[in-house]
């Protein structure tokens, strides 16, 4: 009963963190008309915020292993509601970048790796299951986080809803922190020699192709509002496209994550590596339309969904599960530097060539990224 504690646990920091860093893409035409910046000025706040949770990762996750997740998360829970309050009172762009970057950021870098490793510490037989219930947070999260904020916004202004998303998320981290437990060792007491894991081939390949797919993964987070208002799309209904992405990546993190256990896991991430870069196809083609929209949300979020839900299963598989959150920190810089480059890289394209050449940039990224996976091997 105590491991299955840590998997709802983790279903509710995943939910909260990622709730709040995915709900980005609402405030985003508030912000920008606020502080008259364009798009990849404006993208570069949540991708600054990106790097430092997805780059922060290494670090909480050395910290977790060696004292345990349940001081790493106090941190998170107190850096979540700070941050977001600090927010709430910029007065430049520049400024968020202080505030929501390191705010959010180490919020989310305390408040996933370090949760993810200790239920992967915690399971053997049914690990990817375990996981892909513990990371379906950051799914419903978003699910939940996105049109909420947009309600937020529309009736009390994006400064009032950062208030209220930090009354929220403190007391939601709060909660998730009492089932911490920190997960039984096997084997070295969490000790791991980074620099002769990093060199071993099966992590240089993990780690390139996550770095080219996240040079894509978060445009749509940041810009496919934008793109669906600019086309006539309501912008309630625009904000719900967000929110469909998560839900559909539960699918993803839940379906995926148990068939991991079959099929094998890192197989399974090879194939969501293909879906992400099939579902940019979609977007291509939709021209706006809302029903293709959705439908590059769906696959999008399936594919997203299993990357998220399988990537902790295939460290595990390839490296064992002592030290395991510090090797998936490692491995989350690369999502780090995506998460930097890609959306302020797609804006800055978007605003000079509009959104078509922007996706197909995202198209090609996805596309290196799939086949660089092909070369990853099939076990230790």
């Amino acid at each position: 009963m105590r491991r299955w504690a840590t998997v709802a646990a983790a279903f509710v920091s995943t939910f909260t963190v990622f709730g709040v860093a995915y709900s980005f893409g609402a405030f985003f035409d508030s912000m920008a008309d606020e502080f008259g910046t364009g798009r990849g000025l404006t993208a570069l706040m949540f991708s600054v915020t990106t790097a430092l949770y997805f780059g922060g990762g290494v670090v909480s996750g050395r910290f977790a292993d060696r004292y345990g997740p349940r001081p790493v998360m106090v941190v998170g829970t107190v850096s979540l509601g700070l941050g977001l309050l600090a927010t709430s009172a910029v007065g430049s762009i520049w400024l968020g970048y202080i505030t929501y970057g390191l705010g959010v950021g180490t919020a989310v870098a305390c408040g996933y790796v370090p949760m993810v490793a200790m239920v992967g510490g915690w399971f053997e037989r049914r690990r990817t299951t375990a996981l892909g219930i513990a990371v379906a947070g950051i799914g419903a999260g978003t699910l939940v986080c996105a049109p909420l904020a947009a309600h937020l916004i529309e009736a009390h202004g994006w400064r009032r809803a950062y208030v209220i998303f930090a009354i929220g998320g403190v007391a939601s981290m709060a909660l998730a922190t009492l089932g911490v437990r920190r997960a039984p060792s096997r084997g070295a007491g969490g000790r791991v020699d980074l620099r002769a894991v990093a060199r071993q081939r099966p992590f240089v390949v993990l780690y390139l192709g996550s770095l080219a797919l996240s040079l894509a993964l978060f445009v749509p987070f940041v810009f496919i509002k934008s793109y669906a208002t600019e086309r006539g799309v309501e912008a309630g209904r625009a904000a719900l496209l967000v929110g469909l992405i998560g839900a559909s990546s539960i699918i993803g993190r839940l379906g995926l994550g148990a068939l991991g256990a079959r099929l094998g896991a890192i197989r399974l991430l090879q194939g969501s590596f293909v879906t992400m870069a099939g579902s940019y196809l979609i977007w291509m083609a939709s021209d706006g339309r809302y029903g293709l929209l959705v439908l590059y949300t769906v696959v999008m979020g399936i594919g997203y969904g299993g990357f998220i839900a399988l990537s902790p299963a295939v460290v595990a598989e390839l490296f064992g599960t002592d030290g395991m959150a510090t090797i998936l920190g490692a491995t989350y810089t690369a999502a780090g530097i995506g998460g930097l480059v890609g959306p302020p890289t797609a804006g800055a394209i978007i605003d000079r060539w509009g959104f078509g050449i922007g996706i197909g940039f995202a198209l090609v990224m996805t596309l290196v990224a799939a086949v660089t996976l092909l070369a990853l091997p099939r076990g230790r």
